[in-house]
């Protein structure tokens, strides 16, 4: 049985131009222990699907139209507020991408690290600042007693997100979502709160879902991937599937638009064109006005998603054994 398990999910938003869909048909599953990275362009859907596990979403504005979320055999969907509140902290995690604005600025690093150890511990005071402490040193720290009675502005950006690590960790939860947890460090602070990431995982055996568009880390870190594009998952696979076999002509783009450590004269190819407005998806596939192997059919009908090897499966109408009579005529937008 998975850890997570999430069966054609569906989401969208209601705002003031109308409905907008965010994750259409999104199935995932997350095994104890493991590594899993959501890859894709901004605005794909990657922190909208962690969002969506954990009931972050705004309250009456998001709508969860279809599918099932299983945390380990249970349908966590028609949970109430408070039975999520049991879960969040104590069972999964989540590192926000921006330190800045994921901590409150008006309250010190030690009553937000304290928090959830009072919540979901049930410890006494002099038990809460001792384990707050060791949980800044674990995150590599210095002077944790210094950095408990000061405030997010007051550290520099690679201390804010240790210290949100931190506070992810501090119930030793069994899954973490870890949302760009890089973002604006430099190479450096990055490598280090990667290994640290890693580091506390093996410490703790909990699962990782790393959300990045940086493939070099996902590369680095995960076992399986998952990539996404305007809120639909288009391929899954091994890292190996995907960097070495890519089967979708999205994943394709992705790894062409990287720069060749071993030709560095070679110019980086980009995806032509731009993400589908998502309140205007196409009724086809919505990759194929960029897609340079686009069919016909790829403009009315959605792709089935084809298995192309043991657990490595793309929706694409150029897998379909159908595939020589779709081929006959491409389209010409």
């Amino acid at each position: 049985m998975a850890l997570l398990d999430i069966r054609h999910l569906h989401v969208s938003f209601r705002t003031y131009r109308g409905i907008l869909e965010a994750l259409h048909d999104v199935s995932l599953t997350v095994e104890a222990g493991e590594t899993v990275g959501i890859v894709g362009e901004s605005g794909c859907g990657k922190s909208v699907t962690a969002q969506s596990v954990m009931k972050l979403l705004p309250r009456g504005a998001a709508v969860y139209d279809q599918g099932e979320v299983y945390w380990r055999g249970q349908n966590i969907l028609p949970w109430s507020e408070r039975d999520m509140n049991r879960l969040r902290g104590r069972d999964m995690a989540m590192v926000f991408q921006d330190p800045m604005t994921a901590l409150n600025p008006v309250l010190t690093i030690g009553d937000q690290l304290e928090e959830g150890l009072r919540l979901h511990r049930n410890l006494q005071k002099e038990e809460v600042q001792r384990e707050a402490l060791d949980l800044l040193q674990a995150v590599g720290i210095t002077s944790p007693e210094k950095r408990l009675r000061q405030y997010p502005h007051e550290l520099s950006g690679g201390m804010r997100q240790r210290c949100l690590i931190a506070m992810a960790l501090s119930c030793s939860p069994r899954l973490l979502f870890a949302d760009e947890p890089t973002t604006a460090l430099d190479v450096t602070t990055e490598a280090q709160v990667l290994a640290l990431i890693q580091s506390l995982q093996q410490k703790m055996g909990m699962a990782v879902v790393l959300i990045s568009h940086n493939l070099g880390i996902v590369a680095q870190m995960c076992r399986r991937i998952y990539v996404m594009y305007a809120g639909c998952v288009v391929e899954t696979g091994t890292a190996e599937d995907i960097f070495y076999r890519p089967a979708h002509p999205y994943t394709q783009g992705l790894l062409a638009s990287l720069p060749d450590p071993d030709h560095k004269d070679k110019p980086m190819q980009g995806i032509a064109g731009q993400a589908p407005d998502l309140f205007h998806m196409p009724s086809g596939c919505r990759f194929f006005r960029r897609c340079p192997q686009a069919m016909r059919i790829c403009m009315t009908a959605m792709p089935l998603q084809y298995e192309t090897g043991p657990g490595h499966t793309a929706a694409c109408w150029l897998l379909s054994p159908e595939r020589r009579r779709f081929c006959e005529t491409k389209h010409t937008d």
